[in-house]
């Protein structure tokens, strides 16, 4: 037997972790040119969330692609062309998208500006279908999930800093408040982060990375059914629709936290940013905490590093911003909220479903919050929502695939589809915005995070019946 897979192989891992900092860093800047698109080409609310559609639809575009292919190939895209091949690929397909940004820049066209991030994000489905399962095939089975928390917090390192870097290069050291700009300001910052794509596929192709990797094999035991398809699975169902809400209010609640602090607080829009960073860093925050027991098998140092890893995660973002020369001051406060989550966590005692359980719950509470206060304590609301969405991905995840045996692949595949949450529950949050007020329209988030506390007990009963009753820790990130 070889033994290639008997620990993680970090020379290959660290490389690919590069593409998840890419994904983190894209996505979370969407939120700082939603506002600037809004301003420069007079949209609604709802209009300037076609953002977040285009970017997020293009997930599911890219998977049916991929699928079709697929068929008409009669085999798998990936494994044909290899894995290290295809993340190259996937990496051009978003550099290309970047060129785009030129034209539209020129022009002042904003479906020009869309089709640029559609075609970067369909760059990003190509890779998140290779780079997943590439991170658990880096290694034993055992530790995949606790590489993917690891993957999940380059990630967040993505989204902590692309908000802080793209409003950088968009609005310079500017200090008035005169955030009027030219919408070419847009075209230097997406021609730099294309250049950079094309970088890390050349150094991704000379990687040592497998281009054919050891298949994840998948656990034989618990319920091998002679059902003919992933979707005669209810918790397969059922989690489809926790994918696209989970990922939806994860995405709406930052990308109309800018529109908000504008409006109803008086913001300027450049001095948005750290708070975006913030709820991304949140994230961040509770990724770290989960992937603790990647360190160390000793259950007291985990106690240990419960405590220190957020903290160790929050530090990066004040590091971060007072790099930038942002004020620190009014982020301090933040440290208690972080105590919630370290609790809530040990609560949940590592069972994906209890931990869907409160975190949902935690998730409502803190967007009630939000809509029932002003000020600062609602904005500190409302970024807390990214505490208590880290660790829903990884539970959604599992608790969906769960017993599928030999239809988990497909499974997966569906599942990722559903990524498209994130753009089309943005933009019904922005509708319903532009129809009441934005402060209002948070009521979007509270009833996806009731539907995932439905899921948490309602799957939990499903599992049960075909015969399936785990209380494992799960760990990583979308």
């Amino acid at each position: 037997m070889s033994t290639q897979n008997l620990k993680t192989n970090w020379a290959q891992f660290i490389p690919l972790v590069t593409v998840f900092f890419f994904w983190g860093f894209v996505a979370a800047s969407n939120d700082i040119l939603i506002p600037v698109f809004k301003k420069a080409f007079d949209l609604t609310q709802g209009q300037s969330q076609l953002v977040s559609v285009a970017f997020y639809v293009a997930y599911t575009v890219g998977s049916i692609i991929y699928m079709i292919i697929s068929f008409l190939t009669k085999g798998d895209l990936i494994n044909r062309i290899g894995y290290k091949n295809a993340l190259a690929l996937g990496l051009v397909i978003s550099a290309l998208g970047t060129l785009l940004f030129y034209p539209a820049a020129n022009t002042g066209s904003f479906p020009l500006m869309l089709s640029g991030l559609f075609i970067v994000a369909l760059g990003f489905s190509l890779q998140q279908t290779v780079a997943n399962p590439l991170a658990i095939a880096l290694g034993p089975i055992t530790t995949g999930s606790q590489r993917l928390t690891m993957a999940g917090g380059i990630n967040n390192l993505g989204t902590t800093i692309g908000p802080l870097i793209v409003s950088f290069a968009i609005f310079g050291s500017a200090t008035s408040g005169d955030t009027d700009m030219s919408i070419e300001s847009v075209k230097i910052p997406y021609l730099v982060l294309g250049a950079a794509f094309l970088l890390v596929a050349v150094l991704l192709k000379f990687s040592s990375l497998p281009d054919k990797p050891a298949a994840v094999v998948e656990e034989e035991g618990v319920a091998t059914s002679t059902r003919n398809s992933a979707l005669s699975y209810p918790q397969l169902i059922l989690g489809m629709i926790g994918i696209f809400v989970y990922v939806g209010v994860e995405v709406s609640t930052a990308s109309n936290l800018p529109a908000y602090m504008e409006s109803d607080l008086g913001f300027d829009t450049k001095d948005i940013a750290p708070f975006i960073s913030l709820y991304w860093a949140s994230l961040m925050i509770g990724r770290w905490t989960g992937a603790v027991e990647a360190f160390t098998d000793n259950m007291n140092t985990q106690k240990i590093l419960r405590f220190v890893a957020p903290y160790l995660a929050f530090g990066v973002f004040l590091g971060v911003n007072k790099f930038m020369n942002h004020d620190l001051t009014p982020f301090y406060v933040y440290a208690l909220i972080i105590l919630v989550l370290i609790f809530a966590d040990m609560a949940s005692k590592g069972n994906p479903a209890r931990m869907l359980l409160i975190f949902s719950v935690l998730g409502i509470a803190a967007l009630l919050v939000g809509m029932a206060t002003n000020g600062m304590v609602s904005v500190y609301a409302f970024t807390s929502v990214g505490l208590f969405c880290s660790t829903l991905w990884p539970c959604i995840f599992t608790l969906a695939i769960s017993g599928l045996g030999k239809h988990t692949s497909q499974g997966s595949s569906f599942l990722i589809m559903m990524i498209m949450g994130g753009g089309l529950v943005s933009w019904l949050q922005g509708y319903v915005a532009d129809i009441t007020s934005i402060h209002t329209s948070y009521i979007v988030g509270v009833l996806c995070f009731a539907y995932l506390a439905f899921y948490a007990w309602k799957v939990s009963g499903i599992l049960k019946s075909q015969g399936i009753d785990f209380d494992k820790k799960v760990s990583g990130g979308h």
